[in-house]
């Protein structure tokens, strides 16, 4: 009798398990085709002339890069006139246009005048990336206000000073996208990056309220919220309290592949944000995972980050 049943019912089955394979291939086939068409649409930043400050090493270079592929012509500010000229080479020697503007963006002077260098140069300003800053690491009780004052002179007010020398150029234009590099540590304060974390929580604040007032303008602008990357920035940090132990845990823990991301998939992420016009996105899964888990359990997050604080070298004794 069984196997009557079975038999009966063969033909059944076989023509659901054929309409489940179909209906898997069918969208496979689908999102095969939808990503090949995708990459052959153009960029709505062909052609456009970028900005990127910070754009003379690390995460900077790469997204400068990301957008030279798409066809922008790049003009990469930053302090070092060396680091500059290394990058623009790079980019260059890759058969990308390429403009070195030195200029410390704590300087609104300075700004203003490599913007009319890149203006003079290319004749607009259309994409900015604001990714310059600078990361302290230290306890508390090593901090000075000076520490406080360098991290929201460069980490805050170099990114108002650029998109405020930019926006004019935008505007007259009606059209154009701002890209604000903060950090997951302007949505939750990590231990021993305080300065760095108080600048980053004002840019972000600064970006989300920069997009609500330029709705409607054709200025968009997109609020990106990185975690730990690997840029080798390290060896660009300053380090104050007992440095050797300080450098030894960031430099763990910005190296450590899970909880630091590729730099090179960031910046493609980044891009392609500002090419879609988002308003945020978060990137990494550990940025994803703190962020949802403050929201979610403030008092808990914060609980578990000063237990981590207590882990950390404490400042010396004088």
């Amino acid at each position: 009798m069984n196997r009557w049943v079975a038999a009966a019912l063969a033909p059944l089955v076989s023509r659901r398990r054929w309409a489940k394979g179909f209906r898997l291939g069918a969208g496979a086939a689908a999102l095969s085709w939808w990503a090949w068409a995708r990459r052959l649409r153009p960029s709505p930043l062909k052609g456009k002339s970028a900005l990127v400050t910070g754009g003379s090493r690390g995460l900077g270079l790469l997204v400068a890069r990301e957008l030279a592929k798409r066809g922008c012509r790049v003009a990469l500010l930053a302090r070092d006139p060396n680091e500059l000229q290394r990058a623009v080479r790079s980019l260059r020697d890759e058969g990308f246009e390429a403009l070195p503007l030195a200029c410390d963006v704590a300087d609104p002077r300075q700004v203003e005048r490599a913007l009319g260098e890149m203006v003079e140069h290319f004749g607009s300003v259309d994409v900015l990336v604001n990714d310059a800053g600078i990361i302290l690491v230290a306890p508390l009780d090593a901090l000075t206000r000076a520490d406080f004052e360098q991290a929201m002179a460069i980490n805050f007010w170099g990114t108002v000073n650029v998109t405020l020398a930019a926006l004019p150029f935008m505007r007259a234009r009606g059209e154009g996208w701002i890209a604000n590099v903060t950090s997951i540590g302007g949505k939750v304060a990590v231990p021993h990056l305080l300065p760095y974390a108080c600048a980053k929580f004002a840019a972000v604040g600064f970006s989300e309220g920069l997009r609500v007032e330029l709705a409607g303008t054709g200025v968009k602008v997109t609020t990106i919220v990185p975690g730990l990357m690997r840029t080798g920035g390290e060896a660009h940090a300053t380090f104050k309290g007992k440095r050797p132990y300080e450098r030894a845990w960031f430099s763990v823990a910005a190296e450590t592949p899970g909880l630091a991301m590729s730099a090179h998939r960031a910046a493609r992420r980044i891009v392609h944000a500002v090419e879609r016009g988002r308003a945020e996105i978060v990137v990494g899964v550990p940025a994803k995972v703190l962020r949802l888990t403050k929201e979610l359990l403030p008092n808990a997050t914060l609980a578990a980050l000063s237990a981590a604080d207590r882990m950390l070298p404490a400042a010396p004794r004088e």
